[in-house]
């Protein structure tokens, strides 16, 4: 039944002119009938036209508009499942910024406690440098107390004898 409308359809847009041509003759040649004729080829042509269009929609609209919501759905749930996503990917955010602030909090008290070590250690190390400046010290006061001219003389006397015996005094003991 679709295959005949088309041919048809055709048939009656090709043969439109012709009959109009023979319309507006026999409206010319009798006057009494007015525009009558002329109106009912109007009106044939206009459900022609109307049928062909309707048969045009039908064929090619109900396709396109399937495809069309097709897409729409397809797009949609394609949406949803990047929603989906992007919401988990902000959840694994939130939850790795969690962690990074109590991994701060845990690397400013080891910062801290580093500090206090070093603060510790370079106090040792300034008390021993203090302690071996007063031992110099102490040391120099006594020697110098104890250092009369006859100690000095017996200390050059005792290291000419060395230079002159390199064996030493301690070595004619044994």
């Amino acid at each position: 039944m679709k295959r005949l409308i088309y041919p048809v359809l055709l048939l009656g847009l090709a043969a439109f002119p012709a009959l109009r041509a023979q319309a507006s003759a026999e409206t010319a040649a009798s006057s009494e009938k007015g525009e009558g004729s002329l109106k009912g080829w109007e009106w044939a042509n206009f459900v022609i036209l109307a049928a062909g269009l309707g048969y045009l929609a039908g064929k090619r609209g109900g396709p396109f508009f399937s495809a069309r919501s097709r897409q729409i759905s397809k797009d949609i749930a394609d949406a949803a499942e990047l929603r989906k996503q992007a919401e988990e990917r902000a959840a694994e955010v939130e939850r790795r910024l969690a962690g990074i602030e109590s991994c701060i909090a845990a690397l400013r008290e080891e910062a801290q406690n580093e500090a206090r070590a070093a603060a510790a250690k370079a106090a040792r190390a300034d008390l021993k440098r203090h302690s071996a400046e007063l031992a110099v010290d102490l040391a120099e006061r006594l020697i110098r107390e104890r250092m009369t001219p006859d100690a000095q003389d017996e200390l050059v006397r005792e290291f000419i004898r060395h230079l002159e015996d390199p064996a030493g005094p301690e070595s004619g003991r044994n």
